[in-house]
């Protein structure tokens, strides 16, 4: 196992030694939709190479037949301890595939079986929440441009260079309208949270973690894209969702959305990269692979402000971590 190694070095180390041609992301809740956006990176941009993206138990028990030697498994877990991300380690493992672990806690469960370990921040500031989903889609970069090529790799590195400091400011700007999102939304029985393109599994994250597992507030999430295929029937005066809107191709969709929500007075908070000005900082070519980071930071606030306004700590639990299940 290496742990002092970047991404860059790590995945130059792994395609000299075989031939990569399956990329597979595995996690469980936060940590999984932290995976997203480099499976979605990998799903725009990769020619050859076939993506996975897998809860971890899913894996275990339903384990694809291309997990072997040609598969690289990125795995993740904040503390390093969740036992279904810890299990799906060994499987790949014992199926010859490369496995790169990401998780905050140095000699964690997760990286007994790890290959390669990139060890991330959290708890710091708001950035730092970000670095889970920095490196594991710094990996699939540097994976796609080693094994295919990438025209737009520069720019990539660029955004890298500049994304955690305007996600950290964009966070500290946001206090106000996340004390005023929370007056309006804290007491209400139903949350409902949607997005689209990379930022798809941050509207998810926000849904079963931030809402359901943190503060106990019914929640439905689903792509901006599927609200007029089902949910959007839903939609009526005053009724909670949740838009986080995107920069870049996929921003006709959340428009379209909340063009709808606006029509019928549905109770709607908008969370919208373009208000932290990520096209400014980003390159257009790239800017799609970013909008998660702004959005992230931002509404770690939001829900903070939503806790306190609640009474009820984020850390709070009922049966997480407390129970046998």
């Amino acid at each position: 196992m290496n742990s002092t190694m970047g991404p860059k070095e790590i995945v130059k180390e792994i395609v000299a030694k075989k031939d990569v041609k399956h990329i597979i992301f595995v996690g469980c809740g936060a940590s999984k939709a932290d995976l997203y956006p480099a499976k979605y990176f990998l799903d725009q941009n990769a020619n050859q190479l076939r993506i996975s993206h897998y809860t971890a138990n899913e894996f275990n028990f339903a384990t694809p037949n291309s997990v072997n030697e040609n598969a690289v498994v990125i795995s993740a877990s904040l503390g390093g301890t969740t036992p279904e991300t810890v299990e799906a380690n060994a499987v790949a493992k014992d199926k010859g595939a490369t496995v790169i672990s990401l998780t905050r806690v140095v000699d964690s469960a997760l990286t007994k079986d790890a290959d390669y370990v990139i060890y991330h921040g959290f708890a710091e500031n708001y950035a730092t929440k970000l670095e889970k989903t920095g490196y594991c889609l710094q990996l699939a970069v540097e994976l796609l441009n080693q094994v295919e090529g990438y025209e737009h790799y520069e720019q990539m590195m660029a955004g890298f260079d500049v994304i955690y400091k305007l996600s950290q400011e964009s966070a500290e700007s946001a206090r106000k309208a996340a004390k005023q999102f929370a007056q309006r939304f804290k007491d209400e029985k139903v949350v409902y949270v949607m997005s689209s393109g990379a930022t798809h599994e941050v509207a998810y994250s926000s849904s079963i973690c931030l809402m359901m597992e943190m503060q106990w507030i019914n929640s439905g999430t689903f792509h901006a894209g599927e609200f007029f295929h089902g949910p959007f029937e839903i939609v009526d005066k005053d009724v909670p969702f949740i838009l986080l809107m995107n920069d870049g191709k996929t921003r006709s969709i959340d428009s379209r959305a909340l063009a709808f929500l606006d029509r019928f007075d549905a109770k709607t908070e908008v969370v919208d990269a373009l208000d932290y000005g990520l096209s400014a900082h980003v390159d257009e070519s790239v800017v799609d692979y970013f909008n998660p980071f702004v959005i992230t930071a931002v509404f770690r606030v939001y829900a903070e402000e939503l806790s306190y306004s609640r009474e009820h700590p984020l850390t709070k639990r009922r049966y997480m971590w407390k129970l046998s299940y």
